[in-house]
């Protein structure tokens, strides 16, 4: 029969150079996940994967672009709960620490995009989270004018970007992942705009296009999307 017991401690893994708030600090966001503010994580602007302990209580939360996996090591101390954006770190901190013979990859967790996840009581041989979306947006917000939806859905794009861009050093150069097709021309559009929105030279922006040996739809495409709105 298997006892359930507390986590006996946290190994943090993730990096906070891949979260990026605008907003407040990270030690602020974490305060407000270890809180358990279901509100005050939705209003952290930025992207961001965060752990935080509350007593018993282990809470972590992600936004889409900051993957965040977790992993429950048995230890004669305690369980161990081990948090990182990776599986292989997982693994490597296993290895260092004489418990590999109990990893597997398929025993990580992913943390789900938008939830608090909750972790108190640990049942073996897996943890039994909670679950708080703390980002619900409505249906049917909008009237159905794909126009007005599509200026609203680039203008948000827009928005964040110019955020990303004010983040960075003025002369750094910016580069876009560009194939040509919808999505990497609205937002190597939306950079251009921004720039220009903001006062700075658009000769920052650099479109990087995958091609083999001179081959490759990708490149036709991307030439002749940038010709036609004349930036090539």
């Amino acid at each position: 029969m298997h006892t359930s017991q507390y986590v006996h401690r946290v190994v943090d893994l993730t990096d906070a150079r891949h979260s990026k708030i605008y907003n407040l600090s990270i030690d602020d966001a974490r305060a407000r996940l270890a809180a358990n503010d279901a509100a005050g994580v939705r209003a952290i602007d930025g992207h961001f994967a965060l752990a935080a302990v509350s007593g018993k209580t282990v809470r972590l939360a992600r936004s889409l672009g900051v993957p965040m996996r977790y992993f429950l090591a048995k230890h004669h101390d305690g369980p161990i709960l081990i948090v990182a954006h990776r599986i292989d770190a997982i693994h490597a901190y296993l290895r260092a620490n004489g418990l590999a013979d109990q990893f597997h990859p398929s025993y990580t967790r992913m943390v789900p995009a938008h939830h608090i996840t909750e972790i108190e009581l640990i049942g073996c041989p897996d943890p039994s989270p909670t679950y708080t979306r703390y980002f619900e947006p409505k249906r049917g917000a909008f009237d159905a004018d794909p126009a007005a939806i599509g200026a609203r859905y680039i203008g948000a794009l827009r928005d964040e970007i110019a955020k990303y861009i004010a983040s960075l050093p003025a002369m750094e150069p910016i580069g876009v992942c560009f194939s040509g097709g919808i999505d990497s021309g609205a937002v190597l559009v939306a950079t251009y705009q921004a720039l220009l929105d903001m006062g700075q030279s658009p000769a920052r922006l650099k479109a990087f296009t995958l091609c083999v040996d001179g081959r490759g739809e990708d490149l036709g495409q991307a030439r002749r999307f940038l010709d036609a709105l004349r930036l090539g």
